[in-house]
């Protein structure tokens, strides 16, 4: 029986899955609470990934979603990421408190969960196969440049450092506006992309693929699946959960891959990082050397002043003592 859901909002997204589960045959019903309970997990999954994680065929997963009314498991995925589109942080937020009913305890107990559920896809063949090609392709650039605004601005900051102590040549692109014309103006041939994005084609990640294309730079881009129309605009995606779709955005999936990435790359050129960590250290202990002088020249001025005050509190005592 076909259920017209592939054209609901947000809401009916929800409410229209536990209704068609109850027009379901008992396989169909376990893969449509799957993908209610686990949007997250169907985002970055195929449908060979969904059956052997269910324990069905492919073939009666996508029979399943079909009968739910998507024509393909990747409208499917479209249809999850607009139910999440139109949130606002704040929105978000509401959902995940109704979730956890508001308690710490259970607030704990669903981020933990969330986390486990994302380890677990990070974990999957398909996302290491994702990240064992993203290794290749930077792996021959002359520099890495890491983009991400918003909260992923921190990200690639802390991406940009660490490729930075491993040896690699890196930059960190964060800018919104007009401010990211200036940015992408440094970019150069033999640099490559690591583009940290989510949800819909906004202006400022439209931008830099598009100048990455322009100067034939290869491009990475890191998101929450790999068959939606911004994925398909870089040379590799790779699909990590920020989460669950309509709640908070959650980060830590991420930055557990992003330092896996630093990690192989590291194996790749294992020389030139042990060589770049060894001059930071020697950098350190030159900045250390530096302070010492300047903080004992510091304690011997306040000794001496010190000294002067003392006498100077001396003599009047005796002062007033003599009269």
């Amino acid at each position: 029986m076909n259920v017209r859901l592939a054209t609901g909002t947000d809401r009916n997204l929800d409410r229209m899955l536990k209704q068609a589960s109850s027009l379901l045959g008992a396989t169909g019903l376990r893969v449509a609470r799957f993908i209610d309970e686990n949007r997250q997990i169907v985002l970055a999954s195929s449908a060979a990934a969904l059956g052997e994680r269910i324990g069905t065929s492919d073939a009666t997963v996508l029979r399943t979603i079909q009968s739910l009314g998507f024509p393909s498991l990747a409208e499917l995925k479209s249809a999850i990421l607009r139910a999440g589109a139109g949130s606002t942080p704040a929105d978000d937020m509401r959902r995940t408190l109704v979730d956890v009913e508001k308690t710490t305890g259970k607030a704990i107990d669903s981020i933990l969960q969330t986390h486990a559920e994302s380890m677990a896809v990070l974990r999957s063949e398909r996302c290491r196969a994702q990240i064992a090609a993203a290794v290749r392709l930077l792996d021959g650039a002359s520099r890495i440049a890491v983009f991400g605004i918003g909260p992923s601005a921190a990200l690639a900051t802390y991406m940009s450092m660490l490729l930075t102590r491993s040896g690699r040549r890196s930059r960190s692109i964060n800018a919104t506006g007009s401010m990211l014309a200036d940015q992408l103006l440094d970019l150069q041939a033999g640099d490559a992309l690591l583009i940290l994005a989510y949800g819909r084609l906004y202006r400022e990640v439209k931008a830099v693929l598009s100048e990455a294309k322009a100067l034939a730079l290869p491009s990475v881009l890191i998101t929450e699946a790999d068959d939606t129309p911004l994925a398909r605009l870089a040379d590799v995606c790779v699909a990590i959960p920020r989460g669950r779709p309509g709640q908070i955005a959650l980060h830590g999936a991420t930055l557990v891959g992003l330092e896996a990435f630093v990690l192989a790359l590291a194996a790749a050129r294992p020389d030139a990082a042990l060589a770049s960590l060894d001059h930071l250290n020697r950098l350190r202990r030159a900045t250390e050397a530096q302070l010492a002088p300047a903080q004992s020249a510091r304690g011997r001025v306040g000794r001496k002043k010190g000294t002067q005050a003392w006498s100077r509190t001396s003599k009047e005592a005796r002062f007033r003592k003599s009269r």
